[in-house]
């Protein structure tokens, strides 16, 4: 029998899940609009020529697809699992809260566990990366998300537009999503402009003139925040760094805080995101460049970020290879150089 409130907490959780999907809902009515707008009231309607016609749909199409699909891609692909090797016992978890006033006793008890596994980045004051919620020692630029409810890997940030997080398993689609949402606007703005002048000079009849009037009004609104945020984005890919790392730079071990720790140069940084092949580049597919786990670091790091020896990272590696060819199949795997 059910405990009294436990329908209701169900219920209550079952309400926020769908709460949740609000800012989704309210993007996917926009492009559904926007499409009939530019469709319907504009191309079939409202453009005479032919030509234009035909030249509106194809490239409107075009856009529309890759847009939808890069959104999806970016919604639905799974955040990824930290490894199973990175969870630390209960008798150790234990321990380690026993030892709630000795920071020296619980860091020691997380060393133990560290020095096995390939992790370089540590707290500002210089002790072990670990999620107490998880229970499990957190791998490079992963963090814990409290609205997942989970440590998610190389995370950028939890975007309420997609309900879900941006990070390293979706953080390719989210890229391109926004520049394909930006150029969506952007097509829009400038094939609607000549019609838009007509609906000021009263040449333009007909109830669809409004939608024309505010379908230019929305992709330049739209057009404009997504300019801001896609070039920001493009500066991250290039810097190889995340939006919570360019507010707080990752910190190494016996280095410290170092916003370019990540830096392979930015052509190397562009294919850790996009891959290898110029081909995909484009393509809202898997391309991204190692298993979210391992990352290569900058050379000057190499010798004061391990916690013995570099070959108790390098040997760690093995014991990973299993779980993280389940998360990221096919991708090629970087390891510390």
């Amino acid at each position: 029998m059910a405990r009294p409130g436990t329908d209701n907490k169900g219920s209550c959780l079952l309400c926020l899940k769908a709460v949740k999907w609000i800012p989704v809902l309210f993007i996917v009515t926009i492009v559904a609009w926007s499409y009939y707008a530019y469709v319907v009231q504009l191309c079939l309607i409202t453009v005479e020529n032919t030509l234009g016609q035909v030249f509106y749909l194809i490239f409107f199409h075009l856009f529309f697809f890759m847009l939808c699909w890069s959104y999806g891609q970016t919604i639905f692909t799974d955040i990824g699992k930290v490894p199973s090797t990175f969870k630390i016992s209960d008798a150790d978890f234990e321990a380690y809260l026993h030892h709630n006033n000795s920071l020296e006793m619980q860091n020691r008890i997380l060393e133990n566990y560290a020095k096995t596994l390939p992790v370089t980045n540590v707290t500002i004051g210089g002790s072990v990366r670990f999620c107490d919620k998880c229970k499990t020692i957190k791998p490079d630029r992963a963090h814990h998300c409290s609205v997942c409810g989970e440590c998610v890997l190389k995370m950028d940030h939890h975007c309420p537009w997609i309900n879900n997080c941006v990070c390293f398993t979706n953080y390719k689609f989210f890229v391109l999503f926004l520049g394909y949402a930006l150029l969506y606007c952007i097509f829009i703005c400038l094939t609607s402009l000549p019609y838009f002048i007509a609906f000021w000079k009263g040449d333009l009849r007909g109830m669809g003139r409004f939608h024309i009037l505010f379908l230019f009004f929305v992709a330049i609104m739209f057009g404009v925040s997504l300019m801001s945020l896609f070039g920001y984005h493009c500066y991250l890919v290039l810097e190889n760094r995340t939006t919570l790392e360019a507010f707080r730079p990752p910190s190494f071990r016996g280095v410290g805080a170092d916003k370019y720790g990540f830096h392979l140069g930015r052509y190397r940084n562009f294919k850790e995101v996009f891959g290898e092949d110029p081909k995909s580049w484009f393509l809202p597919i898997s391309t991204s460049l190692g298993d979210g786990i391992r990352y290569t670091i900058h050379s000057r790091h190499l010798q004061s970020t391990t916690y013995n020896s570099m070959d108790n990272m390098q040997n760690s590696h093995s014991d990973l290879d299993s779980e993280t060819s389940k998360l990221n199949p096919g991708r090629t795997e970087i390891s510390l150089l």
